[in-house]
């Protein structure tokens, strides 16, 4: 664990509760930047080095943070994560910001990520909540731009069973490619916020997900030089540009604030209009 010492001159800010950021790319760093005059931080990520430096930033920036190596295919991990969280509590925000996109090349890494990976998060932190706390888990536009076969999920609401990938590559054959593995992991994460709404709120606690459309980031704009297909979709955004990672940072932030109490177990779609365009393009 990466740990910035207080003492004179630091910023330590015992009084605030913790807010825990998974992932520590661009995006779930301003998403800590947002949650950090509010709260402590607690930022996990599978990159140590990446990760100790992005908190040194933190901390020079004045905020209260520390980091955890986390990878997400690791059960071990994950419940390190959470015994962390509880030790520092009291834990009153969740955003599980990580995720693999097709780049990752890989179908099972991209499901042990993004669904496997985030129903253990969830799962681990569940009994570490403090009453009024709220997790979010950013999910993608991908999700709604195609029906997921009703006979998947099933299968889909079960991700930590331990022969859940071998099912899925058993129900879906030859269509358990990589480009299937994104929106499929998304939708099937959107839906675990669903279905964990009613235990969650037994609890005193609230879950969301959150569905940004394209985001303006430096690896997103390289994409556009390769995917013909991402710049069809860019063209038909209504708003006519992509969301800034600002503008996610500050939905999230919206998101567990005491402002958004009575939204729990649904998906808030942040796409600019996209989905309902591709939907209605003549109207």
């Amino acid at each position: 664990m990466s740990q910035v010492v207080s003492g004179p001159g630091g910023n330590a800010r015992p009084d605030l509760p913790l807010a825990v950021v998974v992932g520590a790319g661009g995006m779930a760093m301003a998403v800590a930047r947002r949650l950090g005059p509010g709260h402590r931080l607690l930022i996990a990520d599978r990159d140590g080095e990446h990760l100790a430096r992005q908190v040194a930033r933190l901390d020079e920036e004045g905020h209260d943070a520390a980091g955890l190596r986390c990878d997400l295919t690791s059960a071990e991990d994950i419940a390190a994560l959470a015994e962390r969280a509880a030790a520092a509590g009291p834990v009153k925000v969740l955003a599980n910001v990580v995720g693999l996109s097709v780049a990752a090349g890989d179908f099972d890494l991209i499901m042990r990520v993004n669904l496997i990976g985030a129903a253990r998060v969830a799962e681990a932190f569940l009994p570490v909540f403090a009453p009024g706390g709220c997790g979010v888990f950013v999910s993608s536009s991908s999700a709604h731009m195609s029906p997921v076969a009703p006979e998947l999920w099933p299968l889909l609401d079960a991700p930590t069973a331990p022969d859940f990938l071998d099912r899925l590559h058993a129900a879906l054959g030859d269509k358990a490619e990589v480009n299937l593995a994104y929106p499929l992991s998304k939708a099937a994460l959107n839906r675990m916020c669903l279905r964990l709404a009613a235990p969650w709120g037994r609890k005193g606690l609230r879950i969301l997900s959150m569905s940004p459309g394209l985001i303006a980031t430096p690896m997103g704009a390289e994409a556009y030089k390769h995917s013909a297909g991402k710049r069809k979709l860019f063209d038909a955004v209504p708003v006519g540009r992509e969301a800034t990672m600002l503008e996610v940072a500050d939905l999230v932030a919206f998101l567990v604030s005491d402002r958004a109490s009575y939204l729990s177990g649904t998906d808030i779609l942040m796409d600019g209009g996209l989905i309902a365009a591709l939907r209605f393009p003549e109207a």
